[in-house]
């Protein structure tokens, strides 16, 4: 059996249709009007709430001067140094080479055996004896004419031949006994009583005792037209401390193969490196000039080239930052930069926390920078 709907069923569903579309509509309606109503809440209270404000330190760009230096590797020297060689051959029969000590000047460091020598020196001694005495008796012998003048001459001249004789074994002696030329330290030394030496062999270092050592160092012929004797340097040692030499001599010639000219410089100090040593010499390549440096947290280093933060008031009278380009030389020491161009001296310039800053920005001071720039 067919069903059959009423004809009031279409018209009922339109109707409950339409119903639940404004229904959605009006919903949808009052929630933007509940979402801008909020928007517009906080964009008030956004309008009513302070600028926010970075806090960095800063400083003054300060005046100083300042030369271009080039930079040498330098080979430190002692002032006096000497390999210690037996000059005649023979055998040890003292040694008081003691690796580290340091001894005085003219102290005994190494004898040769020289019985032989001194053997000799007797026997000459003895024909010296003999040659005075028989000089003596012809001598008398010549005031009563016993004896010609020629005679005593002769006598004479035997006398002075044993002499010598006597001086040059006492000499051969002597070069069998080294001492020390200077008060120095002795390197390191392996020799041993009884062993034979062949003349010239090297026994020992000696290194100078000396406050002070010597700085060897080449540079291009350009720059070398520059120093002159009494002219300071700057000696940078391992340790990274910087310490004051001073120029005294030159090589006399420019070195044809590498174009370079070789100083010397003196260092003097207890702080001296131990010779042998490698140091960089900064050696100025022009007269100082003025420039202008800041800390070099200040600079900030970018794609588009270097920048720091000036802090200086805006319109609305408040500090704010202004991005200022840079153009940056050398450091100077550890915590100061040059800056060629773009600050001038006496401008606040922002240094720790300058890398939240931008362009316009409100900053305030961290109290330490306060008190500094109150200070300057």
């Amino acid at each position: 059996m067919n069903s059959t709907s009423s004809p009031s069923s279409g018209p009922a569903r339109l109707i409950a249709s339409l119903v639940l579309v404004l229904a959605a509509a009006g919903g949808a309606y009052v929630l933007m009007r509940a979402k801008g109503a909020a928007n517009a809440q906080a964009a008030a209270a956004a309008a009513n709430q302070p600028e926010p404000a970075a806090v960095v330190s800063a400083s003054p760009a300060r005046s100083a001067t300042h030369a271009r230096t080039t930079t040498a590797i330098g080979t430190v020297r002692a002032v006096r140094s000497v390999v210690l060689r037996n000059e005649l051959p023979g055998s040890v029969r003292e040694v008081r080479l003691a690796s580290g000590q340091i001894v005085e000047q003219g102290a005994l460091l190494v004898a040769l055996d020289t019985s032989v020598e001194e053997a000799e020196v007797a026997a000459a001694q003895a024909r010296v004896r003999l040659a005075d005495t028989l000089l003596e008796r012809i001598r008398r012998a010549a005031q009563s004419q016993g004896a010609a003048e020629a005679d005593v001459d002769r006598a004479q001249a035997e006398l002075d031949v044993a002499r010598a004789d006597v001086a040059r074994l006492e000499a051969v002696i002597a070069r069998k006994r080294l001492h020390a030329p200077f008060r120095a330290r002795i390197g390191l030394s392996d020799l041993q009583v009884g062993q034979y030496l062949e003349a010239g062999t090297e026994l020992a270092l000696l290194q100078g005792v000396d406050e002070a050592v010597h700085i060897d160092f080449r540079v291009s012929q350009e720059v070398g037209a520059r120093l002159v004797p009494g002219q300071s340097v700057e000696v940078l040692t391992a340790d990274g401390r910087s310490h004051p030499a001073q120029l005294i001599a030159s090589e006399a010639e420019i070195d044809a193969r590498t174009r370079n000219a070789t100083f010397r410089a003196l260092m003097e100090g207890a702080a001296a490196p131990a010779p042998g040593g490698s140091v960089r010499v900064q050696v100025a390549i022009e007269d100082p000039q003025p420039v202008t440096l800041v800390s070099v947290a200040a600079l900030r280093r970018g794609p588009a080239g270097d920048h720091v933060f000036v802090l200086a008031k805006g319109a609305d009278g408040a500090l704010r930052a202004q991005e200022r380009r840079v153009t940056s030389g050398p450091m100077l020491g550890d915590d100061e930069v040059v800056l060629l161009e773009g600050v001038a001296v006496g401008e606040l310039v922002a240094s720790l926390g300058s890398f939240k800053l931008f362009d316009g920005m409100l900053t305030a001071l961290a109290p330490a920078s306060e008190s500094g720039a109150a200070a300057r």
